[in-house]
C-alpha cells in the first residue's frame, strides 16, 4: 500500500466525503473526522491491514500522513 492508496480508501470508506484531503491536512479541519471516523480507522487498520492501533495512538495522530504511518 502506498500514501495514494491509503488516502483514497481513507476518503472513501473512513471519511466518506467528497471534501479534498491532503496526506498533510490536519484532522481537526475535516468535519467528517469524528468518533465514528475513529472507530472506522482502528477497524479498517485491524481488518484491511492487519495492524492493531489504539484509540490513544488514533487521538495522537494530527494528519492523515500520521495515520498512514501506524500502518506501516
Amino acid at each position: 500500500m502506498n500514501e495514494s492508496e491509503f488516502l483514497k480508501d481513507f476518503i472513501e470508506n473512513v471519511l466518506d466525503t467528497d471534501a479534498e484531503v491532503k496526506m498533510d491536512t490536519p484532522l481537526i479541519d475535516i468535519d467528517e473526522w469524528d468518533s465514528l471516523g475513529v472507530v472506522g480507522f482502528i477497524a479498517d487498520a485491524n481488518t484491511k491491514y492487519g495492524k492493531k492501533v489504539t484509540p490513544q495512538q488514533v487521538k495522537d495522530a494530527k494528519t492523515p500522513q500520521d495515520l498512514f504511518n501506524l500502518l506501516k
